[in-house]
């Protein structure tokens, strides 16, 4: 049951914050978001840096997607961040469409985030906030 009067912190970051939902399509409420999780699984080379963005038909209807660069070496699937900038209810569908990765061929890092041990490494369903 979601808790309305909970405060979303990502130091004391609570599950009932969140409804789970296993659906082909979500309703995401007015100026609200939702995670999600890519269908493919990344592993990403020594020497390449992606971005993720949105694509434009969703972008077009107040839909953004916010994922944070995938660095060198990490690997998992992505958990996207799906935000409802619309004073109106929004419907995403699964196994659509809804972002774009970019691909960046860098020099060799010098410490990857395979190496840094990095704490979303190998992810393999949704992950909320880590500290």
């Amino acid at each position: 049951m979601l808790n309305y009067n909970s405060i979303v912190d990502p130091k004391q970051f609570r599950d009932d914050a969140f409804v789970d939902i296993k659906a082909k399509t979500c309703i995401i409420p007015p100026n609200s978001f939702a995670l999600a999780r890519s269908v493919e699984y990344f592993r990403i080379p020594r020497n390449v840096l992606t971005l993720c963005i949105g694509k434009s038909t969703y972008a077009r209807c107040g839909i953004i997607v916010n994922v944070t660069p995938f660095e060198p070496e990490w690997e998992g699937y992505v958990t996207l961040e799906i935000s409802n900038t619309t004073p109106l209810p929004a419907k995403i569908y699964a196994g659509e469409g809804l972002a774009q990765v970019l691909f960046f061929e860098c020099p060799p890092c010098e410490v990857t985030y395979a190496e840094r041990k990095g704490k979303y490494m190998k992810q393999m369903d949704i992950v909320c906030p880590r500290i």
